[in-house]
């Protein structure tokens, strides 16, 4: 299959794709990627000529016209569609196109009767809502299906008006259905019925393969498809229709402009529908012109860089193999296999060419039990692997290739699980699956990268060193001290370093005006994130008693001359927040808890808005230290500090270990707008064990910062046998106060911000994937909250803390 690779691709990647400097796309089938010939070639075009709203006799107008309707005719040209057969109407995307054909059907007198197969994606599923019934069949339900109406008089479904859909290539895993249903349910005619309509989704298809219309007799009435798929833009769609089926769709009741010739809408109710050709009748409202003459630059562009789609189908179809039996190869030292496959059709020796480009697979350690898919995604992600996880929008895909019954994906959704939250595994099942596609412009060697990083991370080693030698722990260093403490009053931006020798007041929800604040978009009432925005570790708070205000300065990372600044007072002073009758208390998100927040008036806004580039205000949760939507601690120990406890304690019973990312905490502990519980710590000796690793491979090593710890511990000697010993501590006392140890804190590559300038790096995320990674999670640093005081101790009226306090450690195992 050699001869099959494009070495073209290799000469003209990095001038036509710049984008793809240093990372490896691998999601294709979400969209492909757009060259650099083509966005020039739009934009010279739109920069040399005059366009102006088709639905006008003006010059430009008429341009415009002209430009669509030629557009229009290398569209069914370049999926080898016959013009007197077929039509094309333009829709935003192929969701577009399903549902307009949803609309038609609907409106017919009866309705219609739907039967679709389960490797739908969601959008061809939400069809079965509108119709009078509805059916859900795999292959063999399918071939029943037709085998039992072909020509007989026992039809199955009795309706004149059914409409069969399924897609062309699923989303999922790529596994290609049969186009010959086509052809077979138009055979289904009997004395009572009609042949049933066909719909199929072309929109995975197409992105890497021809899809030929020539032959009538097997073409769909009606396909959709997406031409981000094939070109990476424009942002449109199409809806084919064979022509002696169009009539089905011209019952709908809606109309808009531009489909009309005529409309009564005084006195009397009467319209008339434009009727010269099929898509004047069904393209409501302007067309959005610009994109179709985007697209008609885009299959110029394409078919210049690689000629024709079979070229293409079989050098994606050579880098899938690959990539699929390289994967397929990996295993663990006891021979388990590192990755489940789900894109069986490569498991054959011999293509059938029912298969595309595409790889869902799992991945497992060698014990057997799933590596979350959240944080191979995350991996991934830090060392520029660009993949998808989770559903895949095809929900009986998943359900099949996972084996998750109806009862388990109701029980999943009940105990929290949700498109987009971080636990992926349930009751011993993974809930999702991991998927890389190629496209015409991958090469192989973002084929063999993509499996030496699996290979690097996910086989484990020959000899496994046990994650804790609990002989081995050390007892904590007796001189362990503060040496730093600092508050995040802002949420996600930077720390304010509480000054040595000041006592610094802990409240139950953390330390005092530690995130407090946080900034939210405007649009969405979501919490910012360096995450999505790494310029908020440059905005610096300071807290200032003595005015009673919070200072905040940002210095642009290029030019640390200039700074922006602005304060707020640290009461809730009503003349800086916005107007009740306004706002009033906004409901937002953190953390995917909902909240209530008071936001400040729109000067104070403008100053983050116009740091950031994004539309934000700042809010304060709660409002003067209290308030509505109180949130409670996540943390709890985890598995590997269960283990260390049941081990470290003689006699003990062994007991069901703590589910992973669950809040098993009896106390219900109250915090602000931290993530997870009131105060995290982390330890020097852990931290230095972890730049020592760093080094080794000639990474940057990281600062404490990058943790945003509030308390930063230390020994007066330094002493690497203390490293993560505080996985095993139970409680601390720092100066007078005690506090209990929550569970190790689970980490997100959020690390690799560098908190004095913005910029990204892989470290040390990298390095604790490797060396602090537990049941695929990655811990560093330890939780904790502050532990009742005798009450009628000074020490408990006003508790606090400072850098330089001693702190003493109770281990596990003691008492």
């Amino acid at each position: 299959m050699e001869e099959y690779y494009n070495h073209d691709v290799e000469a003209f990647r990095e001038r036509e794709y710049p984008m793809l400097k240093d990372a490896v796309y691998l999601d294709h089938a979400g969209t492909t990627l757009y060259s650099k010939s083509l966005m020039e070639r739009f934009t010279s075009d739109m920069m040399s000529n005059l366009y102006g709203n088709p639905h006008s006799a003006s010059p430009s107008s008429q341009l415009s016209t002209g430009r669509i309707e030629d557009t229009r005719l290398k569209v069914l040209n370049f999926f080898k569609a016959d013009p007197e057969h077929f039509d094309v109407v333009f829709v935003a995307n192929a969701t577009a196109g399903i549902k307009l054909v949803m609309e038609a059907l609907r409106s017919i007198d009866g309705g219609f009767e739907y039967v679709y197969h389960r490797d739908s994606h969601t959008s061809l599923v939400g069809v079965r809502e509108s119709a009078v019934a509805s059916r859900c069949l795999d292959d063999v339900g399918v071939e029943s299906w037709l085998l039992a109406n072909e020509g007989r008089e026992n039809a199955a479904l009795d309706s004149t008006n059914r409409l069969f859909a399924y897609p062309a290539q699923s989303n999922l895993d790529g596994r290609r259905l049969p186009l010959s249903w086509i052809k077979r349910s138009k055979d289904m005619v009997n004395s009572s019925t009609t042949a049933p309509y066909t719909l199929l989704d072309a929109s995975a298809f197409v992105s890497t393969s021809q899809l030929d219309l020539n032959d009538l007799r097997s073409s769909p009435d009606f396909t959709v498809l997406s031409f981000y798929k094939i070109f990476g833009f424009p942002d449109l769609g199409a809806l084919i229709v064979r022509r002696d089926s169009g009539y089905v769709l011209q019952g709908r009741n809606y109309f808009g402009g531009g489909t009309v010739d005529v409309v009564l809408s005084v006195k009397e109710r009467w319209h008339a529908l434009k009727g010269q050709s099929l898509h004047e009748t069904l393209e409501d409202g302007t067309l959005p012109f610009h994109n179709i003459m985007a697209l008609d630059a885009a299959i110029d562009a394409h078919r210049k860089l690689y000629g024709t789609m079979d070229r293409i189908a079989k050098h994606t179809t050579f880098l899938a193999q690959k990539l699929y039996d390289g994967l397929a190869s990996l295993k663990h030292p006891n021979s388990e296999p590192v990755c489940v496959m789900y894109s069986q059709e490569f498991s054959s020796t011999k293509s059938t060419g029912m298969q595309g480009p595409i790889i869902a697979f799992n991945v497992r350690n060698s014990q057997g039990a799933w590596i979350s898919n959240v944080e191979f995604e995350r991996l991934a992600s830090v060392r520029k692997f660009h993949i998808r996880s989770g559903g895949l929008c095809n929900p009986g895909g998943i359900a099949t290739s996972l084996g998750l019954e109806p009862w388990e994906v109701r029980r999943n959704f009940s105990s929290g699980f949700r498109c987009g939250v971080e636990t992926d595994i349930y009751a011993g099942k993974i809930t999702g699956i991991l998927r890389a596609s190629v496209g015409a412009m991958s090469t192989l060697k973002d084929v063999q990268d993509f499996i030496s990083f699996v290979r690097e991370f996910y086989v484990e080693p020959a000899t496994v060193q046990p994650p804790f030698d609990v002989s081995c722990i050390p007892t904590p260093s007796a001189d362990l001290f503060v040496e730093n403490l600092t508050i995040y009053p802002i949420k996600s931006c930077g720390g304010f370093d509480i000054p040595p020798d000041t006592k610094w007041e802990v409240r139950p929800e953390g330390l005092a005006w530690d995130r407090e604040w946080c900034l939210i978009h405007q649009g969405t009432s979501q919490a910012l994130s360096q995450k999505r925005h790494p310029r908020m570790a440059l905005i610096r708070p300071k807290v200032d008693f003595e005015s009673g205000l919070l200072h905040i300065s940002y210095t642009e990372p290029q030019s640390s001359s200039k700074t922006e600044r602005i304060s707020i007072p640290l009461s809730a002073h009503p003349s800086f927040c916005a107007p009740t009758e306004d706002s009033r208390f906004l409901s937002s998100r953190v953390c995917g808890d909902c909240i209530i927040a008071q936001t400040y008036h729109s000067e104070i806004n403008a100053f983050f808005s116009r740091i950031l580039e994004v539309p934000c205000a700042l809010a304060r949760f709660p409002a003067g230290g209290s308030g509505s939507g109180t949130r409670h601690s996540k943390a709890h120990m985890q598995r590997h500090q269960q283990q260390i406890k049941h081990a470290s304690m003689a006699g003990a019973w062994p007991s069901p270990p703590t589910p992973p990312d669950s809040d098993n905490e009896a106390a219900r502990r109250p915090i602000l707008l931290s993530n997870e519980s009131p105060i995290l710590t982390i330890n020097r000796s852990s931290l230095d064990a972890l730049n020592n690793n760093i080094a080794k491979s000639g990474g940057k090593v990281a600062s404490a910062s990058v943790f945003r710890a509030n308390v930063l511990l230390a020994s007066l000697k330094e002493d690497p046998s203390q490293a993560y010993s505080e996985d095993r501590w139970d409680s601390i006392q720092i100066g007078e106060q005690n506090f209990q140890m929550l569970g190790s804190c689970r980490r997100c590559h959020m690390i690799c911000i560098d908190q004095e300038t913005a910029k990204r790096d892989s470290e040390p995320f990298v390095t604790l994937a490797k060396t602090r990674r537990f049941e695929s999670k990655i811990f560093f640093g330890s939780h904790m909250c502050h532990a009742q005081q005798n009450p009628s101790s000074k020490a408990s009226q006003c508790p606090a803390i400072k850098v330089g306090d001693t702190v003493k450690v109770r281990m596990m195992e003691e008492g």
